[in-house]
Parts: C-alpha cells; sequence; structure tokens
C-alpha cells in the first residue's frame, strides 16, 4: 500500500524540502501538455529503468502523481520504485485533476531529459 499525500501537504512538502523529487508518471505527450511546476518525467512504464539516472539517490523523498485519483500510473511506478529500493515514495493521488480544479500554477513545455 502506498503512502498518499494531499494537494495541501504536497505544497507544504514543496515548500518545505526543495530537494523534493516530483515525478509525473504519465507519458510524454501529457507531461508536455502541462505539468506541475517542477516536475520530471517519468512514464510508469519506464519507471525500472529510468530511475537510477532520474533519482540517483535511493533515499531522497519523491512523490509521484499521474492524471487524476483514478489514474493508477502513479501507484505502479511508487511501486516500482520501492521494489528497487527508494525508501521515502508517497503518491500525490489527486493528481494533475485535482491541481487544476484548484487553479494552482502549471509548467507547460517539453521534458527535460536526465543526463
Amino acid at each position: 500500500m502506498n503512502k498518499i499525500i494531499t494537494r495541501n501537504e504536497l505544497q507544504v512538502r514543496l515548500q518545505s524540502n526543495p530537494g523534493l523529487v516530483l515525478l509525473e508518471a504519465l507519458p510524454e505527450k501529457y507531461f508536455n501538455d502541462w505539468h506541475l511546476p517542477g516536475a520530471l518525467l517519468f512514464p510508469h512504464g519506464e519507471a525500472r529503468v529510468l530511475a537510477p539516472r532520474v533519482v540517483p539517490d535511493r533515499s531522497a523523498e519523491i512523490v509521484v502523481y499521474c492524471a487524476s485519483s483514478t489514474c493508477q500510473n502513479s501507484h505502479i511506478a511508487a511501486n516500482v520504485l520501492q521494489q528497487i529500493g527508494y525508501t521515502d515514495v508517497t503518491v500525490y493521488a489527486g493528481g494533475k485533476q485535482d491541481w487544476s480544479e484548484a487553479g494552482l500554477s502549471v509548467e507547460k513545455g517539453e521534458a527535460k531529459v536526465a543526463a
């Protein structure tokens, strides 16, 4: 079972921990349309391969989100991260839908590829 946080909890964590890693577990097309500020592209189907490159520190605070509370991509990606040894993984279950309905700012544009 994944740890779940609300939008308000995510906002507090983003303000209090500048090192928090925010991952969007949707395909690139949806990420490019818009994403939460500071988020990194992390398609759930590529989580196992991308994780070491995108988040080399397995103890980093990670929050994964996807489209909405009914979308399971974030849960799938979080499970993979935990299986391969990441220790601080949380899911923002409300995802993009909850964020946009609250009228919060978003970023648009293509994903930056991790080195």
